[in-house]
């Protein structure tokens, strides 16, 4: 063979072989390039991912913050209006109770004073009856005078010992018949007081001697019987007795020192009847302990008031108490409340550092590296 054409075939087949090898690199190359191409879309995809998942995180963070936030706003708000609520409360009841203690010790003073001033005067107005009765006796006249007299001066002793609502002039029953006065008592009782006393049998007994003397026994005894039926009526709410007035002291006396055919005294005869006889000094000192007595009973009353306002206060401090109580149980579960946001808002914290210091960049680089240096080595074992 030409050596010419040995060597052009010799060269021929490594440029053959050359090619081959050419392509066979060619398509090594192409699968590493797809491989390393495959390995960035999935680094993009992670990274996308981390990035998505951050945010994600960043959000969460900011609403707990927001939440907690909230809350402790909540838990400030309530404390405040608890304590507002607690000392207007406390102020309240307060002044309540010191105006209604105030009230009632003043109107207790003023009511004793009263009954002192009252006390001073009961024998001054004694003295003034004796020389009003002096005065009686001298112009004692006629029938109707003496009657006349006889009212106006009951009138003149109920205004000087009583209020005008404790007592009524010319009082008259369902029966149609009408007491000189009536004085009110307490539970809507009434007592009868009647002043027309038979003047003109104890004015015979000067001239006539005893046979007067009986008919003026009589004559008081009559009184006392008429009394007893007209003005003790129980069904009307009256007391078992009634007052029988005298207005004159001296007649008063003769009442009280005559006697009947039996030897029963006078008075007493009167007070079996129920009626009791009364000058106009002992009927004023009956006036003043029944003044005495309605005041009396009027402190009482305002005792019990007073004692029901106490025990209202009590009350009122009772329930004072339960709400103290139940403010005091609010303000340690909003201490309670207020200690566990704080443990909590203390966690998200550093929850939430703890998540910003995992989700840096220099792990991220890190990782992307990494992944990155695979398919080099991939590359050189397969070159």
């Amino acid at each position: 063979m030409n050596p010419i054409a040995i060597a052009a075939l010799i060269l021929g087949l490594l440029l053959v072989g050359l090619v081959v090898w050419v392509l066979l690199r060619l398509v090594g190359d192409q699968k590493d390039n797809e491989a390393l191409e495959s390995q960035m879309s999935e680094l993009r995809r992670d990274l996308l991912n981390l990035s998505a998942t951050q945010a994600q995180s960043t959000t969460k963070l900011e609403t707990i913050a927001g939440n907690v936030a909230t809350r402790l706003e909540a838990v400030t708000t309530a404390l405040k209006d608890g304590v507002k609520d607690s000392a207007q409360i406390t102020s309240k009841l307060t002044s309540e109770s010191q105006a209604a203690m105030s009230l009632e010790l003043k109107n207790t003073r003023e009511q004793i004073n009263q009954i002192q001033n009252q006390l001073g005067e009961v024998q001054q107005a004694g003295q003034q009856m004796f020389q009003t009765a002096q005065t009686l006796e001298n112009i004692l006249g006629g029938a109707k005078s003496r009657g006349s007299l006889g009212e106006i001066t009951l009138e003149r002793l109920l205004e000087d010992s009583l209020a005008p609502s404790q007592y009524a002039r010319q009082y008259r029953f369902r029966s149609g018949e009408a007491a000189d006065a009536v004085i009110f008592l307490l539970d809507k009782k009434k007592m009868a007081i009647d002043s027309k006393f038979p003047l003109d049998a104890y004015r015979r007994l000067s001239a006539e001697g005893e046979e007067a003397r009986r008919a003026f026994v009589t004559a008081v005894k009559n009184h006392a019987d008429s009394i007893s039926k007209k003005y003790i009526v129980p069904d009307e709410d009256t007391l078992d007795v009634a007052l029988m007035f005298v207005p004159s002291e001296t007649v008063f006396y003769e009442l009280l020192m005559s006697v009947d055919g039996k030897g029963q005294p006078l008075d007493e005869y009167c007070r079996s009847r129920s009626i009791f006889p009364v000058s106009p000094n002992t009927l004023h000192a009956n006036l003043r302990v029944i003044a005495m007595g309605l005041r009396g009973m009027q402190i009482e009353e305002n005792a019990k008031n007073l004692a029901a306002n106490l025990n209202g206060l009590r009350k009122q401090l009772d329930t004072f108490a339960e709400y103290f109580e139940t403010i005091g149980t609010h303000l340690k579960n909003a201490q309670k409340t207020y200690t566990e946001a704080d443990k909590r808002f203390d966690k998200a914290s550093n929850t939430l550092d703890s998540l910003v210091g995992a989700s840096g960049p220099a792990p991220a680089i890190e990782e992307a590296q990494g992944t990155l240096a695979l398919p080099q080595s991939a590359g050189k074992n397969s070159a």
